[in-house]
């Protein structure tokens, strides 16, 4: 573990996880600088409490001269590699970190890693509900630890973690790219097209998200999604042992979980054990079983108990902004679905739905492909409302209605509140109404979930 006194630390990125990394390093005697483009005017209002602490903050760039005599350079999730700062401290010689490499140096507890293209959130918050079951059940003192790229960071509790605790965290493909150290159990769900915007390839991309299970060791566990051609390709390379999930039965000598008679199961050294029917997932669609069946295998690799795995599948209603339901208006449903960024995941949400759609697509794109999406649209949805920076790419990639198919009407707004009220008035009793937007939200909102709430209000005011 890395001894950070005295030690001159350049942290890029002044939101969650810069903030957090730069108290931690200050509170272990480094120099920090926290460095960000952005002026005080669009930064949290606590920064000046930072300087308190010791913290330099430099805003509105990231002038070159503080790299003179820095140690280290600590790059937020957000932050591209490329930007000319941190080529010019790789040019330099200088070792850039993140929040994420430095909790792992530093945590004593085991480690579940979860990262996938879609899904992840949604399983890290299982997981976690899993091991908080276990945990009170053994009364054992102990805690569950849950964060990382959902929530909370973790760098500034690590102290507080015990070797006996449990630490599951999401990581995303922005963490992963600089780290050289894996968690002891690593799950990768899936892996499609995202964020082709910042890895300019798949190939870089997926070389980002590998890294979760390059670095482990024999003994860890790796969590591979059979059914996925992304994820089950890593499946040749692993130093550790692993524990697979996927709707049919793996083969005989592979552990894993699958689906049989209405029930997820786990083959364990060629036995076979029920853990729990399907009727007790409360969320919706065939990739929220997926979620389930990964859950539960990586809960065995992490030596969860059964009862309390079943206890957190039955109380399990999901995450805010991930097909959440808001309420009924005049005998339609409306949804939010915030958190879907990217095309893939706005069609795991139509596939959870039956009857007639009314959808809300849009955003800031990804350079992502649309062409897929586009063709269950026209097979599924019966209205599209289109809004924001990507109205334009979305509109061509649908084409136009065609007789015979279920969309009937594409519609173009200029914003998430104007999107709103066209829905509504689009919308017949039976219609299910769904934000899912397949875009990032920063062309108007800081985050996904900034959008889904500005979403929820408009809704309920409705």
């Amino acid at each position: 573990m890395e001894n950070w006194s005295g030690k001159k630390v350049i942290v890029i990125g002044a939101a969650r996880q810069g903030t957090a990394l730069s108290r931690y390093l200050v509170g272990k005697g480094a120099q920090v600088i926290l460095s960000d483009m952005r002026p005080s005017s669009e930064l949290p209002a606590n920064l000046p409490d930072l300087e308190k602490l010791g913290i330099q903050l430099r805003l509105g760039g990231h002038p070159l001269e503080l790299l003179e005599g820095a140690d280290y350079v600590c790059v937020s999730g957000g932050v591209p590699l490329t930007i000319p700062f941190i080529q010019a401290a790789l040019q330099q010689g200088i070792p850039l970190s993140n929040d994420s490499q430095i909790f792992l140096e530093a945590c004593p507890a085991q480690v579940i890693g979860i990262t996938g293209s879609s899904g992840k959130t949604t399983t890290t918050a299982l997981v976690g509900l899993m091991a908080e079951k276990y945990i009170e059940m053994k009364q054992n003192g102990h805690r569950a630890w849950i964060g990382g790229n959902i929530g909370n960071p973790l760098i500034e509790q690590v102290d507080q973690i015990d070797e006996d605790d449990l630490v599951v965290l999401e990581l995303s493909s922005f963490q992963l790219e600089l780290m050289t150290r894996s968690p002891q159990i690593g799950a990768i769900l899936n892996i499609t097209p995202n964020h082709l915007d910042r890895h300019g390839s798949m190939q870089a991309y997926i070389a980002a998200k590998s890294r979760i299970l390059r670095f482990q060791h024999p003994g860890d566990v790796a969590i591979l999604n059979r059914d996925d051609p992304g994820s089950w390709s890593l499946a040749d390379n692993l130093k550790s042992d692993l524990i697979s999930f996927g709707f049919q039965k793996p083969e005989s000598k592979q552990n894993g979980t699958y689906v049989y008679r209405e029930a997820i199961w786990l083959q364990l050294s060629r036995q076979n054990i029920k853990m729990l029917p399907l009727e007790w997932i409360r969320l919706p669609g065939r990739h929220n079983i997926a979620n389930v069946l990964a859950a539960c295998a990586i809960a065995t690799a992490a030596s969860l108990a059964l009862p309390a795995i079943q206890t957190a599948v039955e109380e399990f209603t999901g995450i805010p902004h991930r097909l959440e339901f808001i309420r009924n208006i005049n005998g339609a449903d409306w949804y939010n679905d915030s958190i879907a960024t990217a095309p893939e995941r706005t069609i795991a949400a139509i596939e959870a739905f039956e009857g007639p759609l009314v959808l809300l697509l849009g955003g800031r794109d990804k350079d992502l492909p649309w062409d897929e999406l586009a063709r269950l649209v026209h097979q599924r949805v019966r209205a599209v409302v289109l809004f924001g920076e990507a109205a334009d790419l979305i509109e061509k990639a649908l084409g136009s209605v065609k007789k015979g198919e279920t969309l009937q009407v594409i519609s173009r707004c200029n914003s998430l509140e104007e999107a709103v009220q066209e829905a509504a008035k689009l919308t017949r009793p039976g219609d299910t109404v769904l934000l899912s937007p397949g875009c990032t939200s920063f062309d108007a909102f800081k985050d996904f979930e900034e959008r889904g709430e500005h979403f929820r209000k408009l809704v309920n005011a409705l």
